[in-house]
């Protein structure tokens, strides 16, 4: 038995199919199989169901997989150790971020890591926040960047930064020309709402509550871009997050952005890893640095004009800045 061989297990494990599996690997489909056969041999039992399109593991073989993740990722973790120890900020980090942050994140951030850490590869894998977690767990994952709560005792969570939403309403909307709204000016709108599995649903449906109101019945959206579809082909209000609608996110003529009046309701987002990994020291750093957005970027009503970073002291001239448009919160977006 070697690590290869338990990588191919693991692979087939993830794909359900030899030659997916191979592919995966890098390797041809029958010296994957050829390995699987060899590894049943040398343990003496049956670990995958063969069928004629598709694979099924054994009950034997689904325990031997979380075995196998957990020794691969072991291995992957002494190497880290290695790595981090002869260069700390260099190496590969796979981290995974939810769809209706991600895009609208990262490129506030993406250039001042490469600044911060040139010699870094970061892997980014969009999914939704349960499968971020199950891949974590699984040690597929390194760190996750995720929304609060999240109930995992195996996991370090590192507060960043509290994310506010705003309304977002058609022209000609009864709301359209408040320049912010209180939660109980809710209480007769029906929100468009994403569908299940994604952790914004959960958080608007949070809010809905608070306001007493509810989702609008029939329709549920794949994306946070549907969404704005939606909105501004006039089919109803929904909840946006401020990042979603600051630069370099293109502005819409027919929506307009409603604050909340004081406290906004908002999200809480915060990096997460396993408070097993050996890269937890270097996780605080990168961590920083997803913390540390341009000023006023999380504000609803700052213009977003010229966005300089909170400690420009630290930042070379010309880098980690805001692209110079700006969207006026509470005001109609301009195409």
């Amino acid at each position: 038995m070697n690590l290869r061989d338990l990588a191919y297990l693991v692979a087939l494990a993830e794909h359900r199919h030899f030659g997916r599996a191979a592919a995966a690997s890098f390797v041809s489909q029958p010296t994957l199989s050829t390995q699987i056969r060899k590894l049943e041999e040398e343990l003496d039992i049956s670990l995958v169901e063969r069928m004629p399109r598709k694979i099924r593991l054994t009950d034997a073989g689904e325990e031997i997989v979380r075995h196998a993740r957990e020794a691969l990722n072991e291995v992957a973790q002494i190497r880290a150790v290695a790595r981090r120890t002869i260069d700390p900020q260099s190496g590969t980090v796979r981290l995974g971020l939810f769809p209706t942050l991600g895009p609208y994140l990262l490129p506030h951030v993406v250039p001042k890591l490469r600044e911060r850490f040139p010699r870094l590869e970061l892997l980014l894998r969009e999914e939704k926040t349960e499968v971020v977690l199950e891949q974590l767990r699984e040690g597929r994952l390194d760190a996750g960047i995720l929304a609060l709560p999240i109930h995992d005792a195996q996991l370090h969570q590192e507060f960043l930064f509290e994310e506010p939403f705003l309304l977002a309403v058609p022209e000609g909307h009864p709301l359209a020309n408040r320049e912010c709204v209180r939660l109980d000016d809710l209480a007769d709108q029906k929100l468009l709402l994403l569908e299940d599995g994604h952790c914004l649903r959960d958080q608007a449906l949070e809010v809905c509550q608070r306001a007493g109101t509810s989702e609008r019945s029939g329709f549920r959206a794949t994306s946070l871009e549907t969404l704005r579809q939606m909105v501004a082909a006039g089919v109803g209000a929904t909840l946006l997050p401020v990042l979603a609608i600051k630069p370099p996110v293109a502005p819409s003529a027919d929506i307009r952005l409603v604050r909340f009046h004081a406290k906004a309701p908002s999200r809480r987002i915060a990096m997460v890893w396993r408070k097993t990994s050996a890269m937890a020291p270097f996780f605080l750093e990168l961590a920083r640095v997803f913390a540390d957005l341009p000023a006023g970027l999380l504000d609803p009503a700052e213009p977003v004009q010229h966005l300089a970073p909170r400690h420009a002291a630290a930042t070379p001239p010309g880098t980690g800045r805001t692209p110079a448009s700006a969207t006026a919160t509470g005001h109609r977006q301009r195409g």
